[in-house]
């Protein structure tokens, strides 16, 4: 099967899931080619850059307790960055939670 045709099939077997939060979260669904997370797997995509695509890919769509939608997309941007400066953290040598 080409790999055009599996990421089709993939999706299609995406998109019969049940509404399930922990199958096929609500923040997740307006993605209908591909969810990220089967993105990342599929692409072997490294921890850190998978988070930063699942957070920049959810931002504005999942809203957390006690904020409002504008909060909980700058939540997840924040987080996104996060990620990227403990990259950049561990490429200059230092331990990824330095600050």
């Amino acid at each position: 099967m080409k790999h055009e045709e599996y990421m089709k099939e993939l999706a299609k077997q995406a998109n019969k899931q049940s509404d399930n939060v922990v199958v096929r979260p609500a923040h997740y669904e307006r993605w209908e080619a591909i969810e990220p997370i089967c993105f990342i797997m599929l692409n072997h995509v490294e921890f850190w850059r998978g988070n930063v695509v699942k957070y920049v890919m959810r931002a504005g769509a999942k809203d957390y307790d006690g904020m409002n939608a504008k909060d909980s997309e700058i939540q997840d941007l924040q987080k996104a960055m996060r990620y990227c400066q403990m990259r950049i953290n561990q490429l200059e040598g230092k331990q990824p939670n330095a600050e």
